[in-house]
C-alpha cells in the first residue's frame, strides 16, 4: 500500500519513538520520586481525598478503582521500566500488535497519574506528552512503514504547539510586538538555568533579534511543515535550533525536548540513509489508523477554533483523555521577579534577636550566591508552583499551608523535595514566609560580591506559625 506508508521516514520514526520513550521515562521518574509529598496518602493534596470528590468519567484513572502509595509507586516505576525498554528498542523486537499495546499501556499509566495529579500536574507539557504518546501508539514498528496519516497528525500537533505559542504572544503582551520581551524574560522566567544570567546580559539589540526570529519560527515556519521535502525538513530544523536555544536559556521541564522530538519526526533522512524496505501493513492496522485519524481530526475542531479566537486559551484540554489540546506559553512576560523565602526558627516566641534559617529549594532562586542549576527535562513540581505562589497567594491556597505543616513536622518526603534543610536534627518550632524582590546582579556586582542575584524584602508573605497541637495537649 504505497499510499499508506512513508518508507523514507523509517529513521525518523525510530528517533521519534526512542526520544519520546526517554521523555516518558523522565516523567515517570519525576512522579515516582515526588508523589508521596505532593499527592500521596499523607501528601499536601492527597489522591484519596481527590478521587472521592470526582467521577471516573471526568478524570479517568485506575486510581479511582483503588489507591495506595505502594500502587502509585508500582505504576510509576513500571512506567519508567517500560519506557526504558522502548528506548532500548523493545517496540521493534515484538510483533506489531504487541508493540502498539506497549505504547498504549505507557499512555494509560501516565494518564492515570495526570488525572489525579491536580494542580501539580496542571502544566501544558503533561497534555502534550499524552497527546504525543497516543499518536505513538498508531505509528507502528519495524513490521511496517510509518503511516503517512500518523506522520501528518504529528505535524498537525507540532503546528499547533508552535503556531499556538506564536499567536498567544502576538495577541498578548505588547512587549512581544515591540520586540522587548527578552529584556525581562530571562530574569523573570519560572526557573532560570545556569546560563540564564548570561543570556539576560546579552546586548539589547540581540534580544530584539531573538524575539523577531522567534516570531518567524512560530508564526511562519509552521506552515512549511506541510510542504514537500526538503522544505519540511528545513522547517523542522529551524524549530529544533530554536528549541535548543531555549534549552540553554532556561528550565522548562520536557516542553522543549518533546517539541524537538516532534520536529525530528518530520525530517526526511533518506538522502543520507536510503529507504528501508518494510512489509505491507496488515489490513486491520490500516483500518485502525484510518479510523483513529478521522476521530482525531474531528476532535481537532475546538483546538483549531481556539487558534483563530481573539480570546485564545493556553494549554487547555478538551477531553479527559488529553487526545487533542491547545498549547501556548508566555502570553505575558513579567517585568519583576518576586520569590518566596521560607524560614524556620527554634525559638518558642519570635523576638528581634531571633535567628531565622532559610530552607533551600533545588531549582528556584533562593540564596543569591547560588548559581541556578540545570534540571530540565526533569520536572521540579514544587519549585514551579512556588513561582506561581509568588505571583499571587491564590495559586497556593490549596497546598501552601499543608507544605508548611509538613516542614513543622519534619516530614522526610517533603524535605526530600528541598536542596537544603536547615534543621537536620529536629524540625523548627516556627516557620514563616517572606516575599523578596529578586533581580540579576550586574557584571560589576558579580565580580565584587560573587552573587548572581540581588534581593530586597517586599513584605511578609505568611506570619510565623507553629504546628497545631492535638486537642487536649499543648506544645
Amino acid at each position: 500500500m504505497e499510499w499508506f506508508t512513508a518508507p523514507d521516514h523509517w529513521l525518523s520514526r525510530i528517533v521519534f519513538q526512542r526520544g519520546l520513550a526517554g521523555l516518558y521515562c523522565v516523567a515517570f521518574l519525576s512522579a515516582a520520586l515526588q508523589f508521596r509529598a505532593l499527592i500521596g496518602e499523607r501528601g499536601m493534596l492527597p489522591v484519596p481525598e481527590y478521587v472521592r470528590r470526582t467521577r471516573p468519567r471526568h478524570t479517568p484513572s485506575l486510581f479511582h478503582w483503588r489507591y495506595s502509595d505502594r500502587l502509585f509507586a508500582t505504576v510509576s516505576w513500571t512506567g519508567a521500566a517500560l519506557a526504558l525498554a522502548l528506548v532500548a528498542g523493545a517496540g521493534d523486537a515484538v510483533p506489531l500488535p504487541v508493540s502498539m499495546l506497549l505504547w498504549l499501556v505507557l499512555w494509560a499509566l501516565y494518564l492515570s497519574i495526570v488525572n489525579v495529579g491536580q494542580t501539580w500536574y496542571s502544566f501544558g507539557w503533561e497534555s502534550l506528552l499524552l497527546e504525543t504518546g497516543f499518536l505513538a501508539v498508531l505509528l507502528g514498528n519495524d513490521d511496517t512503514g510509518p503511516p503517512v496519516l500518523v506522520l501528518f497528525l504529528l505535524r498537525w500537533l507540532l503546528f499547533r504547539v508552535e503556531f499556538g505559542a506564536g499567536l498567544i504572544k502576538i495577541r498578548g503582551d505588547p512587549c512581544w510586538r515591540n520586540l522587548t520581551c527578552l529584556y525581562h524574560h530571562h530574569e523573570t522566567q519560572p526557573m532560570p538555568g545556569p546560563l540564564s544570567w548570561f543570556f539576560h546580559h546579552l546586548p539589547r539589540p540581540l534580544h530584539r533579534v531573538e524575539v523577531a526570529a522567534n516570531h518567524v519560527v512560530q508564526l511562519v515556519v509552521p506552515f512549511l511543515l506541510f510542504t514537500p521535502q526538503p522544505v519540511a525538513t528545513v522547517a523542522a530544523g529551524l524549530m529544533v535550533a530554536t528549541q535548543l536555544w531555549l534549552v540553554l536559556s532556561g528550565n522548562f521541564a520536557w516542553l522543549n525536548w518533546i517539541t524537538i522530538v516532534l520536529a525530528l519526526s518530520v525530517v526526511d533522512a533518506s538522502p543520507l540513509t536510503g529507504e528501508h524496505p518494510q512489509p505491507d501493513p496488515p489490513l486491520w492496522y490500516v483500518v485502525v489508523v484510518v479510523a483513529a485519524t478521522a476521530f482525531i481530526l474531528v476532535r481537532s475542531y475546538r483546538p483549531a477554533r481556539n487558534l483563530l479566537s481573539r480570546h485564545q486559551a493556553m494549554n487547555r484540554s478538551y477531553d479527559p483523555y488529553h487526545l487533542v489540546n491547545s498549547y501556548g506559553a508566555f502570553g505575558t512576560v513579567g517585568r519583576i521577579r518576586d520569590e518566596i523565602v521560607v524560614e524556620g526558627t527554634e525559638d518558642q516566641v519570635p523576638h528581634p534577636g531571633t535567628v531565622w534559617r532559610e530552607y533551600g529549594f533545588k531549582g528556584k532562586p533562593g540564596d543569591p550566591r547560588r548559581l541556578p542549576r540545570q534540571f530540565a527535562p526533569y520536572h521540579l513540581r514544587l519549585d514551579w508552583l512556588m513561582w506561581f505562589a509568588a505571583l499571587s497567594p491564590g495559586y497556593a491556597r490549596e497546598w501552601f499551608g499543608p507544605f508548611v505543616e509538613r516542614l513543622l513536622e519534619g516530614d522526610r518526603d517533603t524535605l526530600r523535595l528541598l536542596a537544603h534543610n536547615p534543621f537536620p536534627d529536629a524540625p523548627p518550632t516556627l516557620v514563616r514566609a517572606r516575599l523578596y524582590r529578586y533581580r540579576y546582579t550586574t557584571w560589576h556586582e558579580l565580580r565584587t560580591t560573587g552573587a548572581w542575584w540581588h534581593r530586597t524584602l517586599v513584605r511578609e508573605y505568611m506570619p510565623p506559625i507553629r504546628l497545631r497541637a492535638p486537642t487536649g495537649t499543648s506544645r
